[in-house]
């Protein structure tokens, strides 16, 4: 049985300037984040090296993302919503088949730390 979570929180910023926040969080979390030519994020993240790679489509709210580090590798859905003067931003983790029950609870747990962050780090840019 595959598992999964779909996280979702609301960003109090327009649907188009919580976008653009969101491509740019990269080096204001991870402070050794580099992006390359062809778009992938490299940095030091929780787990080793990693990278990060957005397949956007800014018309229809869509940041996809790859997401690789020396434990897993992650295909992301996720979606930024218009709620009036505020976004909805939602995203779903399918359990990596390498990662135990146990690995994946904890790598949730670290998400919801990462995510408040992320939350202040959009609404606060500017």
């Amino acid at each position: 049985m595959t598992r999964s979570r779909t996280i979702t929180f609301t960003v109090n910023k327009k649907t188009g300037d919580a976008f653009d926040a969101i491509l740019n969080v990269p080096p204001k979390m991870m402070p050794d984040a580099k992006i390359n030519e062809d778009g992938w994020w490299f940095f030091t993240g929780p787990h080793g090296k990693s990278q990060l790679k957005f397949n956007e489509d800014k018309s229809r709210g869509i940041l996809d993302h790859q997401y690789i580090d020396e434990e897993s590798s992650w295909d992301v859905p996720m979606r930024v919503i218009s709620s009036g003067d505020s976004s909805e931003v939602t995203l779903t983790l399918t359990k990596p088949d390498n990662l135990t029950d146990e690995q994946f609870d904890q790598r949730m747990t670290e998400l919801s730390e990462l995510m408040n962050n992320m939350k202040k780090i959009i609404e606060n840019d500017f």
